[in-house]
This record gives C-alpha cells, sequence and structure tokens, in this order.
C-alpha cells in the first residue's frame, strides 16, 4: 500500500521502482469492480492469491457528493466498495477467474463520467466520458454510470500495489512474446579479451625450460646419488608400507563401535550424549515473532477452533484494528492467514 498516490503516477515511476519486472511494452487496461463493503480487505489481499506477470495497481473511490447520482440509478453507494485495477491484458483472466467462476460475479460495461459542476464539488477536473470494463458481485444490482471528479489515473488516495513473483513474470515475458503483445531484449555479454592471453605466457615458459637444464646438468648427478643413499636405508627402519595397512583396516572395521563406546579419550569424557538432546528442543521461532503477529495469530486460531470461513474473519469486529495496526507496522497479515489454514487442514 502506497499513500498519496495516484495509478498515473506509479505508471510513470514503474520503470525506476520495479525495473525487470516491469515490461513498458505490455498492453494494460483499467476496470471497476463492484464488491460487497465487508469484502474490500480480502480485494486489497486479493494479489497474493493470484499469479500475475506484470505488477497490478488499483485504488478505491467512495462517493460523497456524487452518492445522488447513484443512487437515483437505484443502487445503494453505502453497501458496495468501488474498485479501480490497472492491469496486464493477459493478467485479467487468471486475476478474475476465481471470482467469475466460484463466486459469480457479472461482467458488464460502464460509462465513466465526469461529475457535473451542479453538484459543487470545491475541486474537480472534467474529462470525457468513456465506456470501460466492469464486474460486479452477484449481490449487487447492475450500474450504468459512475461518476468521478477526476480522471481514474488522476484519483488520490491510498494506492494498492501487487508485485508478481519472478517466476510469473518471466512466464508473462514469454507469452507476451508469443502472442507479440511485448518483448523485452536483454544485452548478451561478449567474451572476447580470452583468447589473446593464453599465447604470451606459453612463449615464455619454453625458452626458461630449456635454459635449466643445461647448467645444473653435472651437479644434478652428485645429489640424485645422496637421494638414492638415503632413501635406502629408511624402509628397512621405518618400515612404512605394513602400518598404513593395518590402520586403514582399523579404521574401517571400529567405527561403528567407536560410535556406541569410548573412542579417543579426550573429547567424550565430557559426557557429550546428554548435550546431544538439548538442540532437539532449542528451536523457537516465537522470539522473532512480534507482540502484534502472537496477537494477530491468536485471533486467527480462535476463529478457526470456532470453525469460522476465512471469509467471516472480516466479520469480527476486532479485525478491524488489527488490520490497522498491521498495515502500519508493515506486517502482512495474508501469508499468516494461509499458513495457519493451510496447517489446520
Amino acid at each position: 500500500m502506497i499513500p498519496d498516490m495516484t495509478i498515473g503516477q506509479l505508471t510513470q515511476e514503474a520503470s525506476t521502482r520495479w525495473g525487470e519486472i516491469w515490461d513498458p511494452n505490455a498492453t494494460r487496461m483499467r476496470i471497476l469492480l463492484l464488491c460487497p463493503r465487508k469484502e474490500r480487505k480480502m480485494m486489497e489481499l486479493h494479489g497474493d492469491m493470484v499469479e500475475h506477470g506484470q505488477p497490478v495497481m488499483a485504488v478505491f473511490h467512495r462517493p460523497r457528493a456524487e452518492a445522488p447520482l447513484l443512487e437515483e440509478q437505484g443502487f445503494d453507494t453505502r453497501a458496495a466498495s468501488f474498485q479501480f485495477v490497472d492491469i496486464s491484458t493477459p493478467d485479467l483472466g487468471p486475476w478474475m477467474q476465481h471470482m467469475v467462476t466460484n463466486e459469480g460475479w457479472i461482467r458488464g460495461s460502464i460509462e465513466i463520467a465526469s461529475t457535473p459542476f451542479s453538484v459543487g464539488l470545491p475541486t474537480q477536473r472534467p474529462f470525457e466520458t468513456e465506456r470501460t470494463l466492469y464486474f460486479r458481485h452477484p449481490s449487487l444490482p447492475a450500474l450504468e454510470k459512475y461518476f468521478l471528479p477526476f480522471p481514474v489515473e488522476s484519483l488520490p488516495g491510498k494506492c494498492f500495489v501487487s508485485l508478481p513473483r519472478r517466476a510469473a513474470a518471466e512466464m508473462a515475458r514469454q507469452q507476451a512474446e508469443v502472442l507479440g503483445i511485448g518483448r523485452l531484449e536483454k544485452p548478451t555479454p561478449e567474451p572476447e579479451p580470452a583468447p589473446p592471453q593464453p599465447p604470451a605466457p606459453k612463449v615464455e615458459e619454453e625458452p626458461v625450460a630449456v635454459e635449466t637444464p643445461e647448467e645444473p646438468a653435472p651437479p644434478a648427478a652428485e645429489p640424485a646419488e645422496e637421494a638414492e643413499e638415503v632413501a635406502v636405508p629408511l624402509p628397512p627402519s621405518a618400515s612404512p608400507v605394513p602400518e598404513p595397512a593395518v590402520e586403514d583396516d582399523a579404521e574401517q572395521v571400529p567405527l561403528p563401535p567407536q560410535a556406541e563406546g569410548s573412542p579417543s579419550g579426550e573429547e567424550i569424557p565430557n559426557e557429550p550424549t546428554e548435550d546431544v538432546a538439548l538442540p532437539e528442543t532449542v528451536p523457537e521461532p516465537e522470539p522473532d515473532r512480534s507482540d502484534l503477529e502472537v496477537e494477530l495469530r491468536s485471533f486467527f486460531q480462535e476463529l478457526i477452533d470456532a470453525g469460522v470461513e476465512p471469509s467471516g474473519f472480516m466479520d469480527d469486529a476486532r479485525w478491524e484494528d488489527l488490520n490497522e495496526r498491521a498495515l502500519a507496522e508493515n506486517l502482512e497479515t495474508w501469508p499468516i492467514l494461509l499458513e495457519m489454514t493451510a496447517m489446520g487442514q
């Protein structure tokens, strides 16, 4: 969540903010989603449950002075939340699949018009009426026209950005190349400086090796004889050949008994057997969790034990306070919920 931002500003800063994840050649579109007011929190976290290839930017708009214009169409503005979503065209299908297939969301088209000056808004900027795609929850009535004080890309407020995983981004780039929507080219390195280096050292090493053996040839014979004389007495006295063979056999045979009994008597007399059992109970992830995360987990666990579905968690009166505090501390609540519900299954 990025406060005091517009979709237009994020689009202009996308390349510097997200680098390779952002494809400037990808086609994008803006849609309007009408969801029940109680499910707004779920819509804010919707990107965590969907695989998408490009960043998705969304902003909520609450009609105030424009509310009477919607009520004239038979729409209760207090029962719905209005979310504008800027999304890559290939990502629209995965983004809406669950809502359309499992929840029965209805697809249609709607006019986005500038708020009339007669409403008396303190600040507004007129723009041309445009028709766009919209999806609404089946519990909400149809809406033919929606009014805004500014264009969609200029609506100020809290922008919710959902970034894709790198694997999904790579998949989307490949899909974009197949569809011809956009391509992202990467520079290829040129390994040229490697070949000129090896010939130089080869020429220098050959003459050096030829000159050295010619001069010390006569004295080389004398130390060779001394080396032979020294090497003769070594095998009979020390007899190094039979000893390593015995050590190899001894190391292979007594390996299992050394672990049970007393091996080299320096480290084992400290009785490490009692210390070995300690690490099994040492790892405790609790110290890394903040007090708010512990409170949030106990809240989720209480509802899970009570048999409440995850979609019903938002109806609990304690959720608003916990979620607001989590946003303030940059604590992601949805991954914690997914982890606990998965463990409970």
